[in-house]
């Protein structure tokens, strides 16, 4: 089990927690509104990172955005496995091909 999945099992197990002792379970309980808005301030805080940051600190940052990536995708029981199938569904297909096709709906 790579570390992602522990992650991901780690986080649905958490959800049902008390919100006194879990992270996973104060977000949850804050609703998928405040899960997202938590995601969109990691995010950020990556993208200031990589411009202005240490390696280290980068590092530190992107460890935030998935982790909390994968609390709102357990949030909306989406799985890790899912997500990795729609990587391997486009392996190979070039970025401007897929967003080309994507578009065309």
């Amino acid at each position: 089990m790579d570390t992602l999945t522990r992650l991901e099992a780690t986080i649905a197990e958490r959800r049902a927690a008390s919100p006194d002792e879990s992270y996973v379970a104060r977000l949850n309980a804050k609703g998928l509104p405040k899960i997202a808005q938590k995601l969109g301030e990691e995010a950020t805080e990556t993208v200031i990172a990589a411009l202005s940051g240490t390696s280290q600190e980068l590092a530190g940052e992107a460890a935030d955005l998935l982790f909390h990536l994968l609390v709102l995708l357990d949030a909306r029981h989406v799985q890790l496995a899912d997500v990795l199938a729609e990587l391997d569904r486009r392996e190979g297909t070039s970025g401007l091909a897929e967003k080309a096709a994507r578009t065309q709906d």
